[in-house]
């Protein structure tokens, strides 16, 4: 019986092994070879960089950390110690699999150009990195303002510090009220409008967008009308960190008395907002959620899902919102307080909020670095005497400790902007000449300043342009 049952297994295997089973066969024993090869002489293509995350467009204050992929597992204690770069940008390193971060700790300085290079950095298993060296740079040091004198009152400039140029980017026939730069820099919104002989072009606002000519490839100047005003009256706008969103401020041309906000998202069609809304408004950094003052408090609005008139969130301590950290983990808030002053707040998003400076003065402004450890102010004091003056100045408040340290004291003027660059180098700010300089022959009313920073008491400022309302581009 045992020899019947091996005879029939024989002849089963027989049958069933064709030729094309015997090709496979063989395969599989080779690649198993080759395999089996690999794996004893391990990969011998040398470590490389294959991508470097910035060797694109320039870089600005929003890109805080580049990323280095390599083809294969590194060492990184001997990247790190091998990655240089020049000027240096201080930062910290991590890594995940097989890509590096390097997350910078101060902003990148403006309109310069950066080496990055590695060399003698090893594989996780042997090998040395094939020599890795790319140049990168960060956008050039500009800012926009309003001119006030000739043919250049009203218009919107554009000052590039870095190549030290001017350019005029709205024509003639526009006067600009107001205008907030893109997320790029590369375009600017403003709303404006047209000068008429007859001088009623007062309620003729409309809302524009300007190419800056920053952006590779493009010519400033280069205007489009993003909302007329044929049914309603501009009055007020913002637009999100993003670039994406904008909130519009609207009043029916029959009932000025009754505005209400309107948001264009993507340049679609203006959509009303379900909340009311007659005061101030600012969109928060999320990009989807507007703080608006409404009633004796703030509210918060959700942009993104418009089917409710109810708030996210009411504050009803604060007044107005100054600024936002660039992360959205804090705000700068205003609060007034029952014995006629004010006080400035800083508001944290694990519902912290502690007292900074309280005033007789004004609180005009305040703006967060991007370390989020100090704010530059825009303050006043209220000047003893019958008459009711305020004496504007700059200061410096350190988060940690809370000491204000005043920097420049200006002349008493109103509407002052305050305005701090992308890379935290200097201040800008327009600043009215006193009664007797302004009297001279070919002096301007208004000079557009920059304060040097880190900043001491008593600092002096230069000149940079005549105009009103400067921005930094981002």
């Amino acid at each position: 019986m045992a020899d019947l049952l091996k005879s029939f297994k024989i002849k089963v295997l027989k049958s069933d092994v064709y030729p094309l089973d015997r090709i496979a066969l063989g395969l599989i024993l080779i690649l198993s070879l080759v395999v089996g090869l690999l794996i004893l002489w391990g990969d011998r293509t040398l470590p490389k960089v294959r991508e470097f995350s910035w060797a694109a467009e320039p870089i600005g204050s929003e890109d805080r950390a580049f990323i280095l992929t390599f083809n294969r597992p590194m060492n990184w204690e001997s990247v790190v110690q091998g990655l240089r770069i020049a000027p240096n940008l201080p930062g910290k390193t991590s890594w995940s699999g097989r890509r590096l971060a390097y997350t910078l700790t101060q902003p990148v300085p403006y309109g310069q150009s950066f080496q990055i290079s590695l060399d003698r950095a090893l594989g996780a298993y042997g090998g040395t990195v094939e020599p890795f060296s790319a140049t990168f740079k960060s956008r050039e040091l500009a800012f926009a303002y309003l001119g006030v004198n000739g043919q250049e009152a009203g218009r919107l400039i554009l000052n590039n510090v870095t190549q030290d140029e001017r350019t005029v980017l709205t024509p003639e026939n526009l006067s600009v009220i107001n205008f907030k730069p893109y997320p790029k820099g590369d375009h600017i919104l403003f709303t404006a409008t047209e000068r008429t002989p007859d001088a009623s072009g007062g309620l003729s606002v409309k809302l524009y967008r300007v190419t800056t000519g920053t952006a590779p490839n493009t010519k400033p100047g280069e205007i489009s009308l993003v909302l007329d005003n044929q049914d309603y009256q501009i009055l007020k706008f913002d637009l999100s960190a993003d670039g994406d969103r904008i909130v519009v401020q609207l009043a029916p041309r029959q009932n000025m008395g009754a505005a209400n906000l309107w948001q264009i998202y993507k340049d679609e069609k203006p959509e009303p907002l379900k909340t009311q809304g007659g005061g101030d408004f600012l969109i928060a950094p999320d990009s989807q959620t507007l703080v608006l003052a409404q009633g004796q408090g703030l509210a918060l609005v959700a942009l993104n899902d418009n089917s409710t008139d109810k708030p996210l969130d009411f504050l009803p301590k604060f007044g107005m919102v100054l600024s936002f950290a660039k992360d959205g983990s804090a705000a700068a808030m205003l609060k007034f307080n029952n014995d006629f002053t004010r006080a400035l707040y800083l508001v944290t998003n694990q519902g912290i909020q502690q007292e900074l400076l309280r005033t007789k003065g004004s609180i005009v402004s305040a703006v967060f670095t991007a370390q989020r450890d100090a704010l530059y102010c825009l303050l006043t004091r209220l000047l003893p005497g019958k008459d009711y003056q305020e004496q504007p100045y700059i200061a410096r408040i350190d988060l940690k400790t809370r000491q204000v340290m005043e920097l420049l004291t200006l002349p008493i003027q109103q509407n002052i902007t305050l305005s701090l660059a992308p890379d935290e180098s200097r201040l800008l700010l327009d600043k009215t000449l006193d009664t007797d300089a302004a009297a001279q022959p070919g002096l301007p009313a208004s000079n557009i300043w920059s304060l040097a920073l880190p900043s001491k008491p008593g600092s002096a400022a230069k000149v940079l342009a005549v105009g009103t309302k400067p921005q930094w581009l981002p």
